[in-house]
């Protein structure tokens, strides 16, 4: 068995290897940057060890600096979480090459399937129907028109190395093709250190159905679950659920065994998801992703299997601890689990929002599981991704995990931070969830968030004493009253300016128009940020005349890139930000007069 495992990431996912690798009796090391010293994971770990620096290049994967750790601490395995290094074949070889296990696939199988564009090439030779699209890496903005021109609007550009959404974009224009596709390079090289991209078709409305799969060295692979992902937006997963609810007879167990036919083609193990698009009763291929997956849990939930158990025996050699025949008897019941992200939702815009969480409460309950790598106090940096959490939940069936998800997202409690729970919830209780017939469009093409505004959901409305012109964000704050000896907490929408309510006030945010993307006073024209981030490009000139929703700049943040737009017509009088300046919420990026 390990001894001792460094595991080479931050947040959530470094919490859970911790908490596994404990239960075995492994200790356990954690590396961590200049802005995660005081972290949950680094005080959990037995052994912390600085890296440097601030962001994930400086830090996190900056080879050297992670190899280092691993030869300081003494460790005999790494566990790569996910994101980072987690797909990184170069890097698996070279913990491997120390002598050290790598939790993980073998670097010959991530090498196919990390890279989207050969993991279709083993798909195929593994008998799996994939979605047309190139198998090669694309070299130019003119061979993605071409694949365009010639199989339709709109196609997918998407990075080869990545997952999770990162990397990706959908483009509807041939003219539209080079802005994008250097957008998608510069997120895939920020998140994953790769830039290099392919183009395949975009389905209209389709379901993501995935099957998270585990094998040993030994030759053995077991599929555990399917999981249904389709509740997205910007093409990152909010809630997923297992088993995918919905599912023609037969599908699933031939995604398992379509899974487990790819992964066998290139020699894997350890855990691993196959990734598929199901539309109008077919499904195809889409990637694999050779690690372990942010929504593992629900897998987790309706087996009672701990992925992070099997990863690390698997490490050491030992075989599969239950045959296909056994997982498959170990399902029951639903599960749902729902990503916390620390974004504001108000009018649907999904904004980053970066900063300290003053408090920070999770639910509790029969089939409540929270997972976390924060505490009050700790705070969500602009450098990193935003998961503030995941609530997952198990019921008996769908239709009781869902209402036991509504009960509990009612029952967290997020502050100082914006946070996805009011989208979470009205995703929960809409019909169309309900019923599953919503795909990966539907938040973005059907779910209306335009009522929500403000953090927290909190509607906007006038200030006492305001004009009609003037309005101002209300946003909740909680206090405790009593009532002739009687006991209440109240929740209360109030403005979002300091006023004694029974609770400090919120740290101040721009306001926003709706659908602008932008904050700002439109009778000046200030283009404000919204969130603090960097400057990845700037779109406009001085002397350049815009209409109303153009964009100005495209602002980073959290490894996402937001266009920032004009809220009026005018000519821009004043840029004044450039590439690569970081700016904070409410500063002024341009004007426009």
């Amino acid at each position: 068995m390990l001894k001792k495992i460094l595991i080479a990431n931050r947040g959530e996912i470094a919490v859970r290897v911790i908490r596994a690798a404990r239960e075995l009796g492994i200790s356990t090391v954690a590396v961590y940057s200049e802005l995660d010293r005081d972290s949950l994971h680094v005080r959990l770990a037995d052994e912390a060890f600085a890296l440097g620096g601030q962001t994930a290049a400086e830090s996190y994967i900056n080879t050297d600096a992670v190899l280092k750790a691993i030869t300081d601490s003494g460790a005999d395995a790494v566990h790569p979480g996910y994101g980072f290094f987690s797909e990184n074949p170069d890097f698996a070889r070279a913990v491997i090459d120390m002598g050290v296990e790598f939790i993980g696939p073998p670097p010959s199988a991530m090498d196919e399937m990390s890279d989207k564009v050969s993991s279709r090439l083993a798909a195929i030779r593994g008998g799996a129907p994939v979605v047309p699209g190139t198998t090669e890496f694309a070299q130019s903005a003119d061979e993605i028109r071409d694949f365009g021109n010639e199989g339709g609007w709109p196609v997918a550009i998407k990075a080869a190395f990545g997952g999770g959404g990162r990397g990706m974009k959908v483009v509807h224009d041939p003219a539209d093709v080079d802005d994008a596709m250097a957008s998608a390079q510069r997120e895939a090289k920020s998140f994953f250190g790769r830039d290099e991209v392919y183009v395949e078709r975009y389905l209209t409305w389709p379901r993501h159905v995935e099957i998270q799969l585990v094998g040993d060295k030994a030759g053995n692979v077991v599929w555990i679950s399917s999981r249904d992902c389709s509740a997205q937006r910007r093409h990152q997963k909010l809630i997923e659920e297992a088993p995918a609810p919905g599912l023609p007879e037969g599908v699933e167990d031939a995604m398992g065994e379509a899974a487990v036919k790819a992964a066998r083609a290139v020699g894997y193990y350890g855990a691993g998801t196959v990734e598929f698009i199901f539309q109008d009763g077919e499904f195809f291929f889409l990637e694999m992703n050779t690690r372990l997956q942010v929504e593992h849990p629900v897998s987790e939930m309706i087996t009672d299997i701990d992925l992070v158990e099997w990863q690390i025996l698997v490490a050491a050699g030992e075989a599969l601890p239950m045959t296909q025949a056994e997982v498959d008897d170990s399902r029951r019941g639903h599960s749902i689990e729902i990503r916390i992200n620390a974004e504001d939702v108000a009018e649907g815009q999904f904004l980053p929002s970066p900063g300290p969480i003053t408090r920070l409460v999770p639910p509790a309950g029969f089939g409540v599981r929270f997972d976390s790598g924060y505490l009050s106090g700790d705070e969500i940096s602009q450098f990193y991704d935003n998961l503030v959490g995941k609530l997952i939940v198990w019921g008996r069936s769908r239709e009781i995990a869902i209402s036991r998800a509504i009960s509990a997202l009612d029952e967290l409690i997020v502050e100082g931070v914006a946070t996805t729970i009011p989208a979470d919830l009205a995703i929960l209780r809409h019909p169309d969830f309900q019923a599953v017939e919503h795909s990966t469009k539907w938040v973005e093409e059907t779910l209306d968030l335009s009522d929500l505004g403000g953090i927290d959901g909190a509607p906007t409305g006038s200030t006492a004493g305001d004009s009609d012109e003037d309005t101002e964000p209300l946003v909740r704050r909680s206090t405790t009253v009593e009532v002739n000896g009687k006991r209440f907490d109240v929740q209360m929408w109030v403005p979002e300016s300091p006023a004694a309510v029974g609770a400090p006030a919120a740290p101040k945010k721009s306001k926003r128009r709706s659908g602008s993307g932008s904050g700002g006073a439109a009778a000046s024209g200030s283009v404000e940020a919204p969130m603090q981030g960097t400057i990845v490009k700037v779109l406009v000139e001085v002397g350049q005349t815009v209409e109303a929703g153009a964009g100005i700049v495209v602002l980073e943040a959290m490894k996402m890139e937001n266009q920032i737009n004009a809220e009026k017509a005018g000519t821009v009088t004043e840029i004044k930000v450039a590439t690569g300046d970081t700016v904070g919420s409410g500063d002024i990026l341009a004007v426009v007069e």
